[in-house]
């Protein structure tokens, strides 16, 4: 009977999602206004039945492992588990991970115990929904040793991710890392038959997701040498001398790598027809469950807009918006175009008292604010009256001190605080 055991990759420093991950992994950003990244992988794997899931982490993950610790409990007449697999030194490995391939060769330890007959190894920060089983069965079926999904990108895409070359049934003919803009890759274009099949519209290449299933026996062999990375080594290595199956998937896919990308991505829930689908039942994305009231609004003008748990808004007009979980807005506030994650608690009257007493504005957004087109992360204080993004100017990019400017989009970093009558 196969068993899979599923290795989430906790991802790198996630520079270009700072300050999102100045305190946090990649993978423990908050998304979609109660979730956190890592949540989407965690439940397509649940969602397939594979149960067994280590999280290998390195890097700023005390957040992570705390929701982890708090979101994934199977009950004990299940052999399902939800384990953190942090960065360690030991006799034989005394360095951090030094890429993909490494982090699960220096892990193979605590794995090899479960027995598997296979790996499935997922990047814990990518957003999409697939049928991960629907996958199992076709490497099954295909008889080769490792499959890799892919989705299809454009010759501009194809710059910044792993590129396949496949035949028309699907087996995998060369690769390549990151192809520069110049270089001629024309010879990896899908297979005539392929596009037509799948409308591809542009979309003439298949691009590696990062999502592999190994058999057991072939994954230990081919980490059993000083590579770091499977992209860049790993699998060229394994092309060279292994028939390896491509699995194509046809459905919405984001690496959400960068602020823009993460902010559109968030914002895009909002939308009639969203590209990525919390609400179906048969597939389920999972997180903490926090026992918190229902969002109270007052009098408020809601558009496309997200509210999550433990809410107080009050006279406010929210449009095309993700509020996180616990945010208060007061009255007379306006927010559009505003991904607000919301806070980690309440703050008492006493709490409320000292922190007014010191010239602080309490935490959510304070009255008469107008805010557009940013990003607020957790606790973050907004005082009254402040004007933020309203005027459609070119804003340098860098750091201002309680905020930043990536990507063309204002971000309030966690735990900022912004004086009353502030103008951004």
């Amino acid at each position: 009977m196969p068993k899979v055991l599923s290795i989430v990759l906790g991802g790198g420093k996630g520079t270009r999602l700072f300050p999102l991950t100045k305190d946090r992994a990649k993978p423990a950003v908050p998304f979609g206004g109660k979730y956190r990244i890592v949540d989407i992988p965690i439940s397509n794997c649940i969602n397939a039945g594979f149960n067994q899931i280590y999280i290998v982490t390195q890097f700023n993950s005390a957040s992570l492992h705390l929701h982890i610790a708090r979101t994934y409990n199977f009950d004990s007449f299940s052999s399902g588990f939800v384990e953190i697999l942090a960065a360690e030194q030991t006799p034989l490995h005394s360095g951090w991970y030094e890429g993909t391939a490494d982090a699960v060769r220096k892990n193979l330890v605590h794995c090899q115990p479960q027995s598997p007959t296979h790996y499935l190894i997922v990047s814990g920060d990518q957003l999409y929904s697939m049928d991960l089983a629907d996958m199992f069965r076709k490497h099954l079926e295909s008889g080769c040793g490792l499959t890799i999904a892919g989705t299809t990108v454009d010759r501009e895409s194809a710059s910044a991710l792993g590129i396949m070359a496949i035949d028309k049934s699907g087996r995998i003919l060369d690769f390549v890392e990151k192809p520069k803009p110049e270089r001629d890759i024309s010879s990896f274009k899908l297979p005539s038959e392929i596009r037509q099949e799948r409308r591809s519209g542009g979309k003439d290449y298949l691009a590696s997701m990062g999502i592999y299933i190994f058999d057991a026996a072939l994954m230990e062999r081919a980490l059993d040498n000083d590579c770091n990375d499977f992209g860049k080594e790993i699998i060229p290595n394994l092309l060279a001398s292994e028939p390896v199956n491509a699995y194509v998937f046809d459905g919405y896919w984001e690496d959400i790598g960068t602020i823009r990308s993460f902010y559109e991505a968030n914002l895009d829930l909002t939308s009639i027809d969203p590209k990525f689908n919390f609400y179906d039942e048969s597939r389920p994305i999972h997180t903490h469950k926090r026992n918190l009231p229902a969002s109270k609004l007052n009098y408020c003008t809601l558009n496309q807009t997200l509210t999550s748990d433990g809410c107080i808004i009050t006279n406010a007009s929210i449009t095309r918006s993700i509020v996180g979980i616990r945010t208060v807005i007061e009255s007379g506030a306006s927010i559009e175009g505003v991904v607000c994650m919301g806070a980690d608690y309440y703050e008492s009257a006493e709490q409320r008292a000292a922190n007014r007493m010191a010239g602080k504005p309490d935490i959510g957004i304070g009255q008469g604010s107008i805010i557009k087109g940013a990003i607020i992360d957790k606790n973050a204080r907004i005082g009254p009256n402040c004007r933020i993004g309203i005027d459609p100017v070119r804003r340098a990019e860098g750091e201002y001190g309680s905020y930043y400017i990536v990507d063309g989009i204002i971000v309030i970093p966690k735990n900022a605080v912004i004086a009353a009558g502030t103008v951004i």
